[in-house]
């Protein structure tokens, strides 16, 4: 398998190498460039109990050893994106590498290489390998990937440490432990030999499953008491929606990662409305979307026996998109192509199987053409997708050239448009988003916050209204209402908003205090 492993490392490095030219794109310049401990070592050690997000912002979550491998880039690199976007790169042929090293018990050679190629060069994998902060996603991979290995080769220690490291890169880390008892579940079926099997037909310790619940534990625990930011942590799409609600933008959400998955012909930086529409109730996407939820894990149990590899695949790939799908729980995103990284091992296993199935029918050669046409056709795809990851200009160019329906691309449009001084363009662009979408309140607060310094207050009143309807995204609407207040003279209401804030919003006295010198 050396020839094969060294194959698909290279293809997907190279794909990615020419984002070595590239920059820091959208959350890249909070989570890296603007991030102290994200420059040295000792400053990533010492913000272990700090979350991922800055403080100031109030957006949570928990990912120190992301924090750590960008504060070990940026001490070798001196803070060059390129090095952290070749590093990027590297991460992700070892993701593929580990991938096709654990098919290659149900796949012959030819079948887990061809996975891996498609794996490797997949459309979807663009965004979490070309975006800096899409770090968090093949760190995951690579400790997922490299816990199952090692407990199926009885390296007990080592799939305990890579289980924690797949967690604390990120949270979806917690399905490890799932994900080593899906491969040790599909052991009963046969190997292609004894030596790729290892330890595999034998119980794993006691003592093993133990040191990884205590692990699992221990992760949620600082999670929760660093990482948990509450009603921040929802898209805004889901504020003050029910349950039912919140499953009229999920379900069709799956349908789309479903069809990302198998036909990458559209994509998007952004999956907010109305890229995906905000639907209330029942709808045909729905529908399909809860059929896809359904038939994944389906998948996984029926081809146990008669495909493995492909239930290894759909598992994953279920298990992997479970904490963001907000099917439970709202998350912070509809949908994100970053967080399909580990699902495409699904259509990358269907390839590899199908190449197999070929082979043993058609001959080698057909088997080999037909994989070389789904790869290339991948890379292609993909290759044509890097630009999109250049800069901020770009990325913004791109989202409103492909899917001008996105209201987030208005609303960085207006953005943009007023840092320039172009004040009519952003009112209109801010106008255009919020036409598209008008539950954002971050957005509500940022559009009056513009209409305020232009001096239009009256048009501000109604989106300062707006945002206090709801306490999500309330930090936006007090600076709002502090700044509203200010604008009609009222200094002691505006203070009491300025105290008030800075009592219940960590990093917010700094922003309020530029305005009270």
């Amino acid at each position: 398998m050396r020839r094969e492993w060294l194959l698909v490392f290279v293809a997907a490095v190279v794909l990615y190498l020419p984002t070595v030219r590239y920059g820091v794109v959208q959350d890249d310049r909070a989570i890296i460039a603007s991030n102290p401990a994200a420059h040295s070592i000792g400053a990533a050690l010492r913000a272990f109990d700090d979350p991922y997000w800055p403080r100031e912002t109030g957006a949570g979550l928990y990912r120190p050893l992301t924090i750590l491998s960008y504060a070990v880039d940026w001490t070798i690199s001196g803070g060059r994106p390129g090095w952290l976007h070749v590093m990027n790169a590297l991460w992700h042929g070892l993701a593929t590498v580990l991938l096709v090293t654990l098919l290659a018990r149900w796949l012959p050679t030819l079948g887990a290489a061809a996975a891996g190629l498609v794996f490797a060069w997949h459309p979807v994998h663009v965004e979490a390998v070309a975006s800096l902060v899409g770090r968090a996603e093949l760190l995951t991979a690579v400790g997922v990937l490299g816990a199952v290995l090692a407990a199926r080769r009885g390296r007990w220690a080592l799939a305990v440490l890579c289980a924690a490291f797949a967690m604390f890169s990120k949270e979806h880390g917690v399905i490890v432990g799932v994900v080593i008892l899906l491969d040790k579940w599909l052991d009963q079926t046969p190997p292609l030999s004894q030596r790729e099997r290892g330890t595999g037909g034998e119980d794993y310790p006691t003592g093993f499953w133990i040191a990884l619940g205590v692990v699992t534990i221990g992760f949620l625990a600082a999670w929760f008491a660093v990482g948990w930011a509450g009603e921040n942590d929802a898209a805004a799409v889901f504020y003050d929606r029910g349950t039912w609600g919140r499953l009229a933008i999920a379900l069709p959400a799956a349908l789309r990662a479903a069809l990302v998955l198998i036909w990458p012909a559209s994509l998007s930086v952004d999956y907010n409305p109305q890229v995906l529409p905000a639907r209330d109730g029942i709808s045909i996407p729905a529908v399909l979307g809860l059929g896809v939820v359904v038939a994944t894990p389906a998948l996984a149990l029926w081809c146990r026996r008669r495909a493995p590899a492909i239930s290894f695949g759909a598992g994953i790939a279920a298990l992997s998109c479970l904490p963001t799908a907000n099917l439970f729980f709202p998350a912070g995103v509809v949908l994100a192509e970053r967080n399909l990284y580990l699902a495409v091992a699904l259509p990358a296993v269907f390839v590899g199987w199908g190449a197999t199935w070929v082979a043993a029918r058609r001959g080698l050669r057909p088997a080999a053409v037909a994989v070389a046409i789904v790869a290339v056709a991948c890379g292609w795809r993909s290759f044509a997708r890097l630009p999109a990851w250049r800069d901020n200009r770009s990325q913004l160019v791109t989202l409103l050239a492909e899917h001008p329906e996105s209201y987030r691309a208005h609303a960085s449009a207006a953005a943009v448009f007023a840092g320039a001084g172009d004040t009519a363009a952003a009112r209109r662009e801010y106008h255009r988003a919020d036409s598209l979408f008008s539950g954002d309140r971050y957005l509500n607060g940022a559009n009056a916050i513009f209409l305020i310094g232009i001096g239009d207050t009256a048009a501000a009143v109604p989106l300062v209204d707006r945002g206090r309807r709801s306490r999500a995204g309330e930090r936006m609407t007090l600076r709002a209402e502090f700044l509203l207040e200010l604008a009609r003279g009222h200094g002691t209401e505006a203070a009491a908003i300025a105290d008030s804030a800075g009592r219940r919003f960590a990093g917010e006295r700094g922003w309020y205090l530029q305005f009270r010198q």
